[in-house]
């Protein structure tokens, strides 16, 4: 009995540090601002598959001339992906489809975009669109942004 005690004990303090740490760890990502919720799917075909299926939630940060894109449920403090504002090329945006609407946040706008060849969608709401899109148009004179 002592040692089923003991090891739900270990069990219960083992799932409140997880989850501290991954409450630790998105406020040390948010801790220099510029963050805001995006989901992404990272080499997408043509024809937008609207099945839910691919889709990572995290957050993305702009730094400098970048953006960096954590995901929400992982432990590693670096980003899983990095965008170039040069290397992106804005292709279109829509609004959620099918099985999408329950994959992704609600009010979500997907844009698609182009990344150094590799095609991706972001889905944010419609304030962090506004944000990302406006940043993309600040480049600094010289750089070629494709804004649609």
């Amino acid at each position: 009995m002592v040692l089923a005690l003991t090891v739900c004990g270990i069990v219960v303090a083992l799932v409140v540090l997880g989850l501290f740490v991954f409450g630790l760890r998105r406020r040390l990502i948010q801790r220099s601002g510029g963050t805001f919720d995006c989901s992404l799917r990272w080499d997408v075909p043509e024809k937008p598959d609207t099945n839910g299926k691919g889709w990572s939630y995290g957050v993305a940060r702009y730094n400098g001339d970048r953006i960096e894109w954590y995901r929400v449920f992982s432990y590693a403090y670096r980003p899983r992906r990095i965008l170039e504002r040069s290397a992106i090329e804005v292709a279109g945006r829509r609004v959620p489809d099918g099985e999408e609407e329950l994959a992704l946040l609600s009010d979500a706008v997907i844009l698609t975009c182009l990344h150094r060849g590799t095609r991706l969608e972001l889905a944010m709401s419609e304030d962090a669109l506004t944000g990302f899109l406006a940043w993309l148009e600040a480049a600094p004179p010289g750089q070629r942004v494709n804004v649609a």
